[in-house]
């Protein structure tokens, strides 16, 4: 009997220490990450080079995400379709040849129904053929650190050489919910286009079932079986979970849930500074104000196991006065921040222009401090 309990006190303390702290997944590949910091929180094979079906177009919404971000296109702007782009089958929006849609619609279309003829429409409408734009596409890759990627084409359609992996995806998928817009699509459940005749149902059934789900991309075909890229937030913290090569749809769904199921419960975000946030105010020479208010130039995040109680205070060193004039953004002291093994000194900033007083008034304040001191 002793030895029984021995056994188990045993086994309790392994998984006390996450050696059993298993996540159940039925894929060929998973990976689970934090947003904000990019932290890894769980993973199983998510270096192995798989096929991705569509959830290629992550890349390809990236690429038009940034575009308008950028100001080279608004979702306004009208795409012509061409006899190319309408021959793609599988998933589609049943674009016709000579069609003009918004790439707005458009966006919604590749992200909602997963429309292989309205990817390779954004592309030839970016960078005038497919060809072109997976070209661009391989190059923002690499350009993210994606080792285990290369792209063929702009919808993941079966094609050899056409792979990703767990932690590739992932990578991209951070990338693009930087960019807000993304999520006026993602988180699209029912919708429609062309006034009503054609409808649109979200290919990923979280957005509708699991609580916080804002995104991102499912994707299946028979070489690459079922994947998911699921994003979901709660509590300020925004999650991604990567399945690749699930057996049928409805593991890989069960998958994703375990992974952020798993996130949720035993982590937390924790903004040590918020650039959002006035710190102080500090004095100031030779300018029109006295003073002028700074913040953290960004935002700190820092990623804690649930229960944990290591103290995490930023250290700050704040100029004791600056000279005008001074611009919104300008370095008036630094933060450091020391937490699990981990250092960043991340620079305070001016909030507001405070100009510099003209030679006029400084001979002013000179008199009054002069006749002052002399009454």
């Amino acid at each position: 009997m002793k030895r029984i309990i021995c056994i188990v006190l045993s086994m309790a303390a392994l998984w006390n220490t996450g050696v059993f702290a298993q996540v159940q997944t039925d894929a060929k590949s998973v990976i689970l990450m934090e947003a904000s910091t990019g932290k890894v929180l769980y993973e199983d094979n998510a270096d192995e080079q798989l096929p991705i079906a569509s959830v290629t177009k992550i890349m390809t919404m990236l690429l038009i995400a940034e575009a308008i971000d950028l100001g080279k296109i608004t979702a306004d702007d009208m795409v012509s379709v061409s006899e190319n782009a309408m021959s793609y089958g599988g998933s589609t929006m049943f674009l016709e040849a000579g069609e003009q849609l918004s790439v707005s619609d458009m966006l919604k279309g590749i992200a909602v129904a997963s429309a292989n003829d309205g990817a390779v429409a954004m592309a030839e409408f970016l960078e005038g053929s497919e060809s072109a734009f997976v070209d661009k596409m391989n190059k923002r890759a690499k350009e993210l650190g994606m080792e285990n990627t290369n792209f063929m084409n702009t919808n993941g359609l079966d094609e050899e050489g056409h792979y990703s992996s767990a932690r590739d995806v992932a990578i991209m998928s951070r990338e693009l919910i930087s960019h807000p817009l993304i999520f006026d699509y993602t988180t699209i459940w029912i919708d429609q286009l062309r006034d009503g005749k054609f409808q649109l149902a979200n290919t990923n059934k979280l957005i509708r079932f699991y609580n916080g789900a804002n995104g991102l991309k499912t994707g299946s075909t028979s070489q690459a079986l079922c994947c998911l890229s699921a994003t979901a937030k709660r509590d300020n913290m925004q999650l991604i979970a990567v399945v690749l090569g699930a057996p049928t749809s409805a593991k890989r769904f069960d998958s994703a849930k375990a992974l952020l199921d798993y996130g949720f419960a035993g982590y937390k975000i924790e903004n040590v500074l918020d650039s959002e946030e006035i710190m102080g105010e500090t004095e100031v020479k030779l300018g029109l104000a006295d003073k002028v208010e700074y913040r953290a130039e960004k935002s700190y995040p820092i990623l804690r196991e649930k229960g944990d109680g290591e103290e995490c205070t930023p250290e700050i060193s704040v100029d004791e006065c600056v000279y005008a004039p001074i611009k919104a953004g300008d370095k008036v002291g630094s933060a450091r921040v020391v937490y699990n093994g981990e250092e960043e000194e991340i620079e305070l900033v001016a909030v507001s222009d405070v100009e510099a007083k003209s030679l006029k008034l400084i001979l002013a304040d000179m008199v009054k401090i002069f006749l002052g001191n002399f009454c």
